[in-house]
């Protein structure tokens, strides 16, 4: 899951020392905590020791400083009420979700099988790795941004771990501790909210945390368009990063040219492979709530349309685009500020609002050509794909619906995920819908290359034991569902204690126009919390099954995350 991000700051003076604003009442931080020195984890009978991490330099200790720190730590002891399991460490980072220390390029081993010619390039998958040990409530999706990184080159593979050094993630590093709040697990009750945004406005008042370069944590996917490579969450500008030859992982610097200093973008733009264009938006607690634009095939952001139209700030968190129009979902997933004054999270579910889906033109200059349909009991969190049918007087799209979206932050194993086929009529301005899997489906993903156009295939994440994926499935979009209501064709379940995340489909010959749309492979990293080992495993998409063709051994297990992708080898040298 990825940061939820409600553009809490609002601008404010550059005068020195910054000042803090307040918007609609309510002190405007959006802050990302975690806490000291490493975490241990007990998975099963074995106790996984992760090293506190080496502070370079000289840290930055003040009387301010410390005082600050103090409040922290005795909101953290005395003020919180007892944490619920969802935001409580000593559940949520359990097990594979306990972090792991950096790893510098390390060889592996091919234990089984040969890589394939066509993955010489780097397989790259994002996910929440707190860099100190929470000293109190803590989610999930709270954690810093790690790119574990597998580079592939004539048959042999180099591993990488390495943290993607945004400014909260340095600051934080070069001090000791967090000085940001977690935007997922802060709101325990009403005298913690205060005492933590008064330690949170002192800190920015008196400079010793500069709102204006970023309080995101980077750790939700990765994208690849314009030249450059980039590390998202959706709380904060994208971060540039490159692998090295060696395979080593480098954070450039924070991506300002995709909006204002305190502004944040999308975790999932949408690239157009044939156009090299990317699509994305960003979304806000004030008018407009939400902003979409384009950037061209350079790598330069076009004018932004501002979308009035949307009534109710609310968690946009992916959308799509066809040749012709963009999609936007407007859950029932609400952010409303004001519940933070009550300590209460920000992000609720109202059971009241009807959920819609907004639809504009692709190169639309402004807001007038959109339009908004209802939706009765349709929360997508994930689209997997869109595109036009019937000369354009349809709009299909493949996405995830949310059932019981109440839990959606606290009992997540309590949501069914249902991937949906969604019919668009734009003449008609109606929406049908039918579920494509009787199964617990998420992270769905097709061939990059058919982004925006028919696709017949799709793979999707098993959800078994939530937030843990078991296997993975191949959907053949073109069946109808109508008798079985799933279209299902393949699928591979990882084995008893193995978990993997989000599939990843690397075309067989990517330069080929004819090659078969299936024609390639479906890689990822799985956990054996049997043997307490990560593997990088590589499918066969075509096979009947999902045939295992590699397995490599990573020098260190990865901890389940969230969103990767697949890089070719000249792809990165362009970097």
């Amino acid at each position: 899951m990825e940061t939820l991000s409600s553009s809490f700051l609002q601008k404010h003076s550059l005068t020195s020392p910054p000042l803090l604003y307040l918007q609609s009442k309510t002190p405007t931080v959006r802050i990302n905590l975690n806490s000291q020195p490493k975490i241990s984890s007990s998975i099963g009978t074995t106790v996984h020791t992760t090293k506190a991490p080496k502070i370079t330099g000289k840290k930055r200790h003040s009387i301010l400083t410390n005082f600050f720190k103090s409040i922290d730590d005795f909101v953290c002891k005395f003020i919180d009420p007892p944490l619920r399991p969802a935001i409580d460490p000593k559940y949520v980072l359990a097990g594979n979700f306990a972090p792991v220390d950096e790893l510098p390029p390390t060889a592996c081993e091919v234990e089984e099988g040969a890589l394939p010619p066509c993955l010489d390039g780097a397989y790259i998958r994002n996910g929440p790795n707190p860099q100190f040990t929470p000293r109190g409530p803590h989610h999930l999706f709270d954690g810093d941004g790690m790119l574990h990184a597998i580079k592939i080159s004539n048959g042999k593979a180099i591993f990488c771990s390495r943290f993607v050094k945004t400014y909260k993630y340095t600051v934080e590093r070069e001090i000791g501790f967090p000085v940001v709040i977690n935007y997922f697990s802060a709101f325990t009750s009403l005298p913690a909210t205060m005492a933590r945004y008064t330690a949170a406005i002192g800190r920015v008042f008196f400079g010793e945390y500069d709102v204006r370069r970023g309080t995101g944590n980077a750790n939700t996917s990765v994208s690849h368009f314009g030249g450059k490579l980039f590390a998202h969450s959706e709380s904060d500008l994208p971060y540039t990063i490159k692998l090295g030859s060696d395979g080593d992982i480098i954070t450039l610097r924070r991506h300002e040219e995709y909006g204002e200093p305190l502004e944040q973008m999308t975790a999932h733009p949408k690239v157009d492979r044939e156009t090299g264009e990317a699509f994305a938006y960003r979304h806000n607690i004030q008018r407009p709530y939400l902003t979409y634009f384009r950037i061209n095939s350079d790598g330069i952001k076009q004018p932004e349309v501002k979308i009035f139209s949307k009534k109710q700030a609310s968690l946009v968190h992916d959308f799509a685009i066809t040749k012709n129009y963009a999609i936007f979902p407007d859950s029932q997933i609400v952010i409303k500020p004001a519940e933070i004054i009550k300590g209460n999270q920000p992000a609720l579910v109202d059971p009241k609002k009807v959920p819609k889906l907004g639809i504009i033109p692709r190169y639309a200059e402004d807001e007038k050509e959109m339009w908004w349909v209802e939706v009765p009991g349709y929360n997508c969190m994930h689209t997997v794909n869109a595109w036009e049918e019937d000369g354009g007087d349809t709009i299909v799209m493949v996405a995830t619906n949310l059932l019981s979206v109440e839990h959606f932050m606290d009992h997540q194993e309590l949501v069914h995920s249902s991937m949906e086929r969604l019919e668009i009529n734009v003449k008609a301005k109606t929406v049908a819908r039918r579920p494509i899997s009787t199964r617990c489906l998420d992270f769905g993903v097709i061939n990059p290359a058919y982004l925006g156009k028919k696709t017949r295939y799709m793979y999707a994440a098993i959800l078994t034991d939530e937030p843990k994926f078991s296997g993975v499935v191949k959907l053949d979009l073109s069946l109808p569902t109508a008798e079985s209501g799933d279209c299902t064709v393949a699928s591979r379940f990882y084995g008893p204690g193995c978990y993997g995340g989000e599939p990843c489909f690397v075309p067989k010959e990517p330069d080929n126009p004819m090659a078969e749309e299936d024609d390639g492979y479906i890689v990822n990293y799985v956990f054996n919390e049997n043997t307490q080992e990560s593997n990088f495993i590589v499918m066969d998409a075509k096979s009947p099954n999902l045939e295992i063709v590699a397995i490599v051994k990573l020098p260190q297990r990865v901890p389940y995350g969230f969103h990767g992708m697949f890089v070719r080898e000249c792809d990165l040298q362009k970097l």
